[in-house]
């Protein structure tokens, strides 16, 4: 197939990968979590150093395999079958279709903003399904059916949704950034406050020791760490870039970089409109503050208080042609994984094959598939729960591999070795410690990473055979 897509296409597909549902949602959770606001903007600012520092070692990797699947041949190179298997395995189940699945949910939760009579989270059939649920699996079926047109078309409709939800960043950083000097910075004036938690509870702020304040710290950081994922995708479609040694390394930099810069302003803006903390029975958005802005909806929060509701209402549709663009370049490079899969006999046969579009077909379907039914698994956090600690996984075992000299064929240069050190040591302490403080979702994420291992088994006697 003809290579088609250049580092502009590569940075916007990581950048629209990127920025989905999490910088207009998740900042809520995490001030009922850390109430102090150097300790909730510190969870951006990790996650920042994280995400460049990651994206850079995947260029480093992607620079020495530029084939199609991506980390799921770094994976399998620098360690075996199994391990890129695994990769694959957990990708499927719950990393990109519950990415898809989660992203899809926050579409319909703004939707519910413009329409709340039709477009809600009431339980229309026993207690499980919602109009918004179904909102979102028929998003997913849309957007699916777009990538079954190729990857030209799918790259077009990327390119657009995602200047635009730049756009819609941009506009509220700068309002953020208008209400912040008209009102002289009020809401930074206790920004080294003692770091507090909120009891949910009881809906009281708690005083906690350095210890415990650390720990429901990296617990509260799988919001910006699920905000800030999916960089790694452009990884899939190598070979539909050209000269994807170079053009993925510098669309996973670039990319990644941009987005963090335009998180930290966002939150900084939502500061400068919003006080963190706030009363939940509050009868406006600014009363209700960054804790307890409506269904987390920070976005249409942080512009209903300063335009009114014409201002949150134009918000809701920024935020959701966001989220449309998100789940179309997420859409798009898990097809191309499943597919590699698939050519190692690690995978559907038929996931091998393409359409007369060159789109990956049957892998596109059973990942829609998959996404819809996840839709109805749960809420928008339960999704975040499951997901995060298999991606911090997969993050940690990859990174480990540009240590490796055999396949990266040189020896790494000393600051690389400290920068990357350094980054393993923090995912570690992170993941560990969602292990302690999310103990349900983080185990069964770790075990649908283990159950993967007897179907391998299975999978290679049956090639044998």
């Amino acid at each position: 197939m003809s290579k088609k897509l250049n580092t502009t296409d590569a940075t916007l597909l990581v950048m629209g990968s990127m920025i989905g549902s999490g910088i207009f949602l998740v900042s809520s959770e995490v001030g009922r979590s850390l109430t102090s606001p150097i300790w909730w903007i510190g969870t951006w600012i990790l996650t920042s150093f994280l995400t460049v520092t990651g994206a850079y070692a995947y260029g480093k990797l992607s620079s020495k395999f530029p084939a199609t699947g991506g980390q799921y041949i770094y994976l399998k190179e620098a360690y075996n079958p199994l391990t890129g298997f695994l990769f694959g395995w957990t990708t499927f189940l719950v990393i990109q279709t519950g990415t898809i699945a989660a992203v899809a949910v926050a579409f319909a939760r703004y939707t519910g903003f413009i329409w709340p009579d039709y477009i809600n989270d009431v339980p229309m059939i026993g207690n499980y399904i919602t109009s918004q649920q179904i909102l979102a699996a028929i998003l997913i079926v849309i957007l699916t059916g777009a990538n079954l047109k190729g990857i030209s078309f799918a790259a077009i409709i990327q390119n657009v949704f995602t200047v635009t939800k730049i756009g819609a960043i941009v506009l509220i950083i700068i309002i953020g950034l208008f209400v912040g000097i008209q009102n002289e910075w009020i809401h930074f004036n206790n920004f080294f406050v003692e770091g507090n938690t909120l009891n949910p509870l009881t809906n009281k702020l708690e005083y906690v020791s350095t210890t415990t304040l650390l720990s429901i710290f990296g617990a509260a950081m799988i919001g910006p760490l699920f905000s800030s994922s999916a960089w790694n995708n452009v990884t899939f479609a190598s070979q539909d870039f050209e000269h994807p040694q170079k053009t993925i390394a510098k669309g996973l930099v670039y990319g990644s970089a941009l987005v963090c810069a335009l998180y930290l302003l966002t939150n900084i803006a939502y500061l400068a409109i919003l006080p963190l903390q706030g009363d939940p029975n509050g009868t406006t958005s600014y009363l209700r503050g960054i804790m307890f802005a409506s269904q987390d909806r920070l976005g249409s929060a942080a512009l209903q208080t300063v335009l009114g509701n014409i201002g949150a209402l134009v918000m809701a549709i920024l935020i959701m042609i966001s989220t449309f663009g998100c789940n179309n370049g997420i859409i798009l490079a898990g097809g191309r994984l499943f597919e590699a899969m698939a050519h190692d006999k690690l995978f559907f046969k038929k996931a091998a094959e393409v359409n007369q579009n060159n789109a990956p077909a049957y892998s596109l379907i059973i990942q829609g598939i998959w996404s819809i039914l996840l839709c109805f698994s749960g809420s928008y956090n339960s999704l975040l729960d499951f997901t995060v600690f298999a991606i911090l996984l997969f993050y940690f075992l990859t990174v480990l591999a540009v240590f490796n000299q055999r396949i990266m064929q040189e020896k790494l240069a000393f600051k690389d070795q400290l920068l990357f050190a350094t980054y393993l040591i923090l995912l570690l302490l992170i993941s560990i410690n969602l292990l302690y403080t999310k103990t349900v979702p983080s185990s069964i994420g770790l075990g649908i990473v283990l159950a993967g291992i007897p179907f391998y088994c299975v999978m290679k006697k049956r090639e044998i055979n």
